[in-house]
């Protein structure tokens, strides 16, 4: 997968892209957890986030935020990093002109990142949010969800409990023509230890069900 270098607000932005050669292939960003706890585009649920994806036929793209690897800039409390988002997402729809379908994915941190950048940008007709900390940053902003999407919880996070998320989805689940599918993992952790094939599996059901044309979903 080529290394990219994106023009970001301040400065390089370090991404990895992969590209679907098909003319309409849809397309993905994948946003990584939070940049001042290890958080970069490598970890592994990003980087399997970004192989399921692609293996769904689109082109993908995961990067660094600002201040991370070779990304210029220093940390700015999810203000700069969603305008870095913002950019990654210029960068990859300059570069597939013709995509069919436009999706955002984040973990943790990066799952924040993603539901704010929902918002902003109407094109996007799909989500998914991958242990989206509820408890530790403010989601109010989602009124209403603007999309319906596919959001992953384990059981046993220790970090944003599982309650805390479940409140989050039965508030998105209200909003009309809207639904979130909401699914648990008993037994995961935070990073989905032992779990993560099981995760993205789902993952890729949710993705190859979503974008199927009708003859496909009635053949599924």
């Amino acid at each position: 997968m080529p290394e990219v270098i994106i023009n970001g607000p301040e400065g390089r932005l370090e991404g990895r892209y992969q590209h679907n050669p098909v003319k309409d292939a849809p397309i993905a960003l994948v946003l990584h957890p939070h940049p001042q706890h290890g958080g970069t585009m490598n970890n592994k649920v990003v980087y399997q986030l970004f192989q399921a994806f692609s293996r769904q036929g689109f082109s993908v793209l995961r990067f660094n935020f600002r201040g991370v690897g070779r990304s210029q800039g220093t940390y700015d409390r999810g203000e700069g990093e969603l305008s870095d988002a913002a950019s990654a997402l210029d960068w990859l729809q300059a570069t597939n002109p013709n995509a069919s379908a436009c999706w955002i994915a984040g973990f943790s941190f990066g799952a924040w990142i993603g539901m704010q950048l929902l918002m902003r940008r109407p094109e996007i007709a799909g989500f998914i949010s991958i242990s989206p900390p509820a408890n530790l940053f403010d989601f109010s902003f989602l009124a209403p969800c603007p999309s319906s999407g596919l959001v992953i919880h384990g059981g046993k996070d220790e970090l944003a409990p599982e309650p805390s998320v479940k409140k989050l989805v039965d508030k998105l689940q209200h909003q009309r023509d809207i639904v979130i599918d909401y699914r648990v993992i008993p037994d995961a952790n935070h990073f989905y230890a032992e779990h993560l094939d099981e995760m993205i599996g789902m993952v890729e059901d949710y993705v190859r069900k979503a974008v199927a044309t009708p003859a496909e979903a009635a053949a599924q």
